[in-house]
C-alpha cells in the first residue's frame, strides 16, 4: 500500500485514448512507429514470402510432369501453364492493390478460387512490397491518421468551459 494515498500501488500503464493502429500480419502494430524489431520482421517476412513463392514453383512444376507422364497431349499442357500464368499475373495486381485500398468483399470472395490457383503472384507481390514498406502499411497509417485526426477534432469540439462558449455571455435565470 502507498503511504500517502492509502492505494495499491500497481503498475498500470495507461491505455492511450482514441482510436488504436489495427495490427497488420507479421508486424502487429510495430509499423506505427518502426519499434520492435520492425526492419528484422520485413526481412523476415521478405525472405519468408520468397522461400514460400519458389516452394510454389517446385510443387507446380512437379504437378506439370505428373500431367506430361499422363500423356495428355500438348493443348493440355499449354492451357495448364496459361492457367497458372494468369492465375498468378491476377494474383500479383490484386494483392498488389490491395496494399494501397480495401477491396469490395464481394468481389474478394468471388475471386478467392482464381487468388488460390495463382498463389505465387500473390507471394511474389508480398516479397516485393516488402522493400518499400510494411505490406499495407500505407492504408493502415492513412487510416490512422484519418481516424486520428477525427477523433482530435471531435474531442476539441468538447473541451473547454462550457460556460463560456456562449460568447462570454451568461444567461440570467428566471425566476
Amino acid at each position: 500500500m502507498s503511504d500517502e494515498t492509502g492505494t495499491t500501488a500497481t503498475t498500470r500503464t495507461p491505455t492511450p485514448e482514441g482510436p488504436r493502429p489495427e495490427p497488420l500480419r507479421f508486424y502487429g502494430t510495430t509499423w506505427v512507429s518502426h519499434d520492435g524489431g520492425y526492419g528484422w520482421r520485413r526481412a523476415a517476412t521478405a525472405t519468408g514470402s520468397l522461400v514460400a513463392a519458389v516452394a510454389g514453383c517446385l510443387v507446380l512444376r512437379f504437378a506439370y510432369q505428373g500431367v506430361e507422364m499422363a500423356d495428355t497431349g500438348d493443348f493440355v499442357n499449354v492451357l495448364l501453364v496459361v492457367m497458372f500464368a494468369v492465375c498468378s499475373a491476377i494474383a500479383f495486381r490484386r494483392t498488389w492493390v490491395g496494399f494501397g485500398k480495401r477491396h469490395d468483399p464481394g468481389t474478394q470472395q468471388s475471386l478467392r478460387s482464381m487468388m488460390a490457383i495463382g498463389f505465387v503472384g500473390g507471394l511474389l507481390a508480398y516479397f516485393l512490397r516488402t522493400f518499400t514498406e510494411a505490406p499495407g502499411e500505407k492504408l493502415h497509417r492513412r487510416e490512422y491518421t484519418e481516424a486520428r485526426a477525427q477523433y482530435e477534432r471531435r474531442r476539441e469540439t468538447r473541451t473547454g468551459n462550457s460556460a463560456t462558449r456562449g460568447g462570454g455571455k451568461k444567461r440570467k435565470r428566471k425566476g
